[in-house]
């Protein structure tokens, strides 16, 4: 590797499709880095966070990480959606700039806690703020500082819902940031333990919590905001890799 930057990667799969938000449905390879600078009450990809799982993280150069996505595409350019953790505590850019001279896009989704000039590159840049469900605290001239680096591509918000209190706190944040599409999902209550993705979801409570946020957002006449499910829990449950 010769000194080359390397990335901690936890898995790489696909094609499968994106599951949630802007770019449901499109057919993608997944990059999920290790690691994460947030911890959150209710992660639903532990293997990939939590350090006691370092040991199945890969070190990998761009070079590496793009061999494996054009194997796994079959060398068709699709959509690489980088992921994590936090993708951007991994230095990304020369991925990004190796799969876009070879065709593929790239969307990269990050709750904002860390600003990266290579953000700027991305086809897509996709800011996930954390509610208060969650039990972070959002570091909002950081989120500011991401928003400014991302100028380029194109961004989009989206935020996890449980409860009201959630609610009600998108909505400030929708406000701050009118120049953001906004997509709303309700959150897994449900998710798999790191070393089981077997675990069953609870999707009748998923889909009630989803009623019931549609219902509030259409009482409220919030007609900026999008609502939309997470399809792969929809047609997998916990299940890694699809």
């Amino acid at each position: 590797m010769s000194g080359e930057p390397t990335i901690r990667v936890s898995e790489i799969f696909g094609p499968t499709i994106q599951g949630e938000g802007a770019l449901i449905g499109v057919p993608t390879v997944f990059v999920r880095t290790g690691g994460c600078d947030y911890r959150c009450e209710w992660c639903d990809s532990l293997h990939a966070v939590d350090a006691e799982y370092r040991g199945t993280w890969t070190p990998m150069t761009a070079q590496e990480i793009m061999a494996e996505v054009v194997r796994l595409s079959d060398g068709k350019p699709l959509l690489v959606s980088l992921s994590g953790g936090n993708p951007a505590i991994q230095p990304l850019g020369e991925v990004i700039r190796l799969g876009h001279a070879q065709g593929y896009g790239f969307a990269l989704e990050t709750q904002g806690s860390v600003a990266r000039d290579w953000f700027s590159d991305l086809d897509m840049l996709v800011l996930s703020p954390k509610p208060p469900s969650s039990g972070m605290q959002v570091d909002w001239p950081v989120f500011n500082a991401c928003l400014q680096a991302g100028q380029g591509a194109d961004m989009v918000m989206k935020i996890v819902i449980f409860d009201d209190t959630d609610y009600a706190w998108a909505r400030d944040v929708a406000a701050r940031y009118p120049q953001l599409p906004l997509f709303l999902q309700p959150g897994n209550h449900t998710p798999p333990p790191p070393e089981d993705d077997s675990a069953t979801v609870d999707q009748d409570g998923v889909d009630e919590r989803m009623r019931w946020l549609v219902d509030r957002v259409v009482q409220d006449g919030w007609y900026q905001a999008r609502v939309l499910p997470q399809l792969h829990v929809m047609l997998w449950g916990n299940k890694r890799g699809v």
